[in-house]
């Protein structure tokens, strides 16, 4: 079990919710779920916008904690976090730092690739190298260096907006525009065929735990957006069907990637298990999912805790300077 946090204490919370990137929609529901469980839990919670009101809105609400649940760019490309710590009021999650870090998938790749995690071999195609050079050409040199099928993604994305799944030549240059919708960075990457995983890493201030895996069995084989959350579009299972060995493995990769990349609080490392028992490192997720088919709520709920005890929890662990 958790510590629970102290709802006697009734903290006053802001959670910040909306935004203006591609994962809005997503936000505002991760937001309303976070402020009905801190509210049943004892919390004061208002919910607010991160608009051109912020700042004078948290001078009128006098928060003990800020809780940002602002998916995609506006809230964990870093930027966001380093006003919230200008104002000096607490909040959970990353720093700006660590969320940068973490934001940019190639990145995060090369960090925990040196630490000797490992991820599967890819290249970073910036929209402007891809447009002077020969892009087919580079295509096919790619293709030639990690062989098909490969994974197209933003590096710098969520909710598994812009990727596609590649399995012959002529598919690619269409992912690579698909990809570039929403970065002007692009990932290919090999894929790895396998069990795919979500360790969701918290940190109450006694150093990160990681909460039982879910595993991920999409209905039509691909975890897309919709896939994401649509009810009844994937099949999940927490704690995952792993042997009690793999499972420690899991966790133990994701809590080293959590520590690698500065996250603290909380974060969902993405993990998949291929046919030969190996656990390859996908990406880190700054601010995971909070909505009704989130990944890291049902973890919660495996691991035998409320999402208000844990999420009051983590709150606490921001106003004391923890996790």
């Amino acid at each position: 079990m958790i510590v629970k946090g102290n709802s006697a204490a009734k903290l006053k919370i802001q959670v910040l919710a909306g935004g203006i990137s591609h994962e809005r929609d997503i936000s505002l529901k991760s937001g309303r779920r976070v402020a009905d469980a801190l509210t049943d839990f004892g919390a004061e919670v208002v919910i607010r916008e991160p608009d051109h009101d912020l700042l004078a809105n948290i001078l009128k609400d006098k928060p003990d904690v800020i809780w940002p649940c602002l998916h995609g760019a506006s809230g964990e490309d870093g930027a966001l976090r380093d006003i919230l710590a200008l104002t000096g009021v607490p909040f959970v999650g990353a720093s700006a730092a660590s969320a940068r870090l973490a934001w940019d998938k190639s990145i995060a790749k090369v960090l925990v690739a040196q630490a000797g995690i490992q991820t599967p071999p890819s290249v970073t195609l910036p929209k402007e190298t891809f447009r002077e050079l020969d892009a087919e050409g580079v295509l096919k040199a790619v293709t030639q260096s990690i062989s098909l099928p490969v994974v197209v993604k933003p590096a710098k994305s969520g909710s598994a907006q812009g990727v596609s799944i590649v399995h012959d030549q002529s598919e690619l240059n269409r992912a690579m525009i698909d990809a570039y919708v929403y970065c002007d960075v692009a990932i290919i990457e090999k894929f790895i065929a396998g069990t795919e995983l979500a360790v969701s890493v918290i940190d109450l201030g006694a150093g990160p735990i990681a909460l039982p895996a879910v595993e991920i069995e999409p209905v039509d084989g691909k975890f897309g957006y919709d896939e994401r959350y649509t009810a009844g579009e994937t099949n999940y299972f927490v704690p995952a069907r792993l042997t009690p060995k793999l499972a420690d493995k899991a966790s133990e990769i994701a809590i080293k990637a959590h520590e690698l990349l500065g996250l603290r609080h909380l974060s969902r490392i993405d993990l998949i298990v291929d046919d030969q028992g190996a656990v390859w490192f996908l990406e880190a997720n700054v601010l995971p999912g909070l909505t009704e088919t989130s990944l890291l709520p049902q973890a919660v709920t495996a691991s035998g805790n409320s999402l208000g005890e844990v999420y009051y929890s983590l709150a606490e662990a921001a106003r004391n300077n923890r996790g």
